[in-house]
Order: C-alpha cells, then structure tokens, then sequence
C-alpha cells in the first residue's frame, strides 16, 4: 500500500436489513495503486459492502470513502469499474454494441469508443470477436466481455466480483496478466474470489471477512505474523521427541497412524531455527526423512480464521455471558 494514500477507506461501515447486520462494524484500508483481496465465506457480507462502497447501497451507518470521496459523487462513479459475479447483459447487442452502449453511458465520446472498444477486446481476449452477438458468446466469453467493461473508461478502482470463474486456465492466466498490467498502470484493484489460489498470486494485501466484519488483514507475510510452516517426516514421534520438538516452534499437526513413519506440521518463527529440528530428531534417536519449509498458505489461514472466530450475536440480542444491567 502507498504510504498516506487510500483508494478505499471505511470505517465503523454497516449494513442493516430489518433485524440481521449483513455488514457490522467493517473498518478497511485499500491502498491506490495495489491489488487487494477481499475473503470471506458465503454470507460474511462482501456483495453488501462491494455495493456501498460502488454508491449502489446506502450504509446503515459508519464512514466511507473512495477515491478520496463519496461513492454516491457522480464524478468519483465515473473513475470506478465493475465485473459482478453475477452479471447480465443485453445478449441482442454484439460485443461492439455493448461496449459502445456502457461506453457512452461512462461519459466516452463516440471518437474514443471507436479505438477504445477494440482494443479493450483484444486485452481479453475477445480480437476479432466484437461483431458477434453476446447471445452467441459462451460463459468465460460472456465474462471476458464484462471484464473489458469494466476497465473501458480507463478507471482508477476496479472492482471485480469472481473474475475467473467461468474461465478454463488459459482465461485464468491472462486474467492475472491484466490484473498485472492494471496494477502496472497504477489502477487499484479490488478482487473478490473464492479461487484462493488466485489470489494468492496476485494479491498485495487481504482482508478475511465473517459477519460483516474484517477479522484481519494485510500481507500474506503480516497475516502469518512472520511464521514460517514445515513439515517434517521421521521414522517415530515419541512424546520426548514431540516436547523437543515444541521448544523449537509450535506444533499445529501431527500424523502418528502411517505404519514406520509419523510427521507434524510446525510453525516456526525463525528461518534460522531448521537445524535445531533437525538436531532434536537425531538427538532422540529418529531417523529423519524429510524437513519441508513450505510458503504460508492462504487457504490453511482463510480456514483457521474463519472457522475460529465466534459468530456475534444478532442486532439488539446480548452476547452470551455478557453482564446484565
């Protein structure tokens, strides 16, 4: 993120329906010019709070801002784009009509739009494809086509809602691309996938949502708290070697139940504390097979967030255990 410099700021940002809060209390920074991952499961209120920060939903309450202003300012609409994961759109116009139309909508002249339109489909992959009917286009063309509406008018945030998954690999790939070549050019991108995996390779920074609420968020090296997992595969795991072993790093895992060999999984904090691992299993008497520093993984920390935090408790109900007045 760009020191002192927000694309999107919220703070305290609700979302009241009837009784339920879809969105409770969501404090988030987006930085200008970075690609940030927004992660939650189904229900944790991120289709609710892509629409207010779009001036599509009026807040219950909180403080928000976009391009250092209010989603509901025209001018600031007007440098946003949009990809919904759930999109419609007018399949009797070609693509080239399409374009043309959302174009002219977003304040383009007809001038522009006879360069712009093209070379936006050839970016997804669509070149040579702007004279077919969308009622022809398949599902990934039909997402293709929604991407390069979303980035015609050149915008300065870009929100983009399950961008990959109507795509084979190949679309999966050129969509980090784009999302690359955006980030390049300085456009901050908003990204919504259940496709962890993708954001992994092309996120600056992640929120995880539950509950309408931001859990944590940050670089994946901040989320892990500077961790650093390893799998380690000995011939035994004696509860001696286990007690070594937990004075090096914290032990999450382990695997006694494959016949001559046993694992753990540990975290350790340090990079320099590998050779300790590994002086605590010959000093014990096991024999070492494998000791496999791995990568931080998003899903292994999407899981473990959002399956440990409590669910809070409904609007006007108090929490459990909570004292009484």
């Amino acid at each position: 993120m760009l020191e002192g410099v927000a694309a999107i700021e919220t703070r305290e940002l609700r979302k009241v329906y009837r009784s339920r809060a879809v969105v409770d209390g969501l404090t988030l920074t987006v930085g200008e010019g970075e690609v940030f991952g927004f992660l939650g499961p189904n229900g944790a209120g991120k289709s609710t709070t892509v629409k207010m920060l779009l001036g599509l939903v009026h807040p219950s309450g909180g403080e928000v801002r976009v391009l250092g202003g209010s989603p509901a300012d025209p001018a600031v609409r007007a440098r946003l784009g949009f990809l919904p994961e759930q999109f419609r759109f007018q399949t009797w116009m070609t693509g080239e009509e399409f374009l043309r139309f959302h174009g002219r909508l977003a304040g383009l002249s007809a001038a522009e739009l006879r360069v712009r339109a093209p070379q936006v489909l050839g970016t997804v992959g669509l070149g040579g494809r702007g004279g077919e009917a969308l009622s022809g286009y398949s599902k990934g063309m039909l997402q293709r086509v929604g991407l390069a509406g979303a980035i015609l008018a050149r915008p300065r945030l870009v929100f983009l809602d399950e961008p990959t998954s109507a795509l084979d690999p190949i679309g999966r790939v050129e969509v980090r691309e784009i999302i690359e070549r955006l980030r390049g050019e300085g456009v901050t991108v908003f990204l919504n996938s259940h496709l962890l995996s993708e954001v992994e390779q092309v996120c600056d920074r992640v929120a995880f949502v539950k509950s309408g609420r931001v859990l944590r968020q940050g670089s994946m090296r901040e989320l892990m708290g500077g961790v650093l997992p390893v799998d380690l595969r000995v011939d035994h795991l004696s509860p001696a070697l286990l007690a070594a072993l937990a004075q090096v790093g914290e032990v999450r895992h382990t695997d006694l139940n494959t016949p001559g060999r046993a694992g753990a999984e540990l975290w350790l904090e340090r990079e320099d504390s590998l050779p300790a691992l590994a002086d605590a299993v010959h000093a014990h008497g096991a024999r070492l097979y494998a000791l496999t520093p791995r990568r931080p993984d998003l899903e292994t920390l999407f899981l473990e967030l959002i399956e440990g935090s409590p669910e809070p408790a409904p609007v006007g109900e108090p929490v459990r255990g909570a004292a009484r007045a």
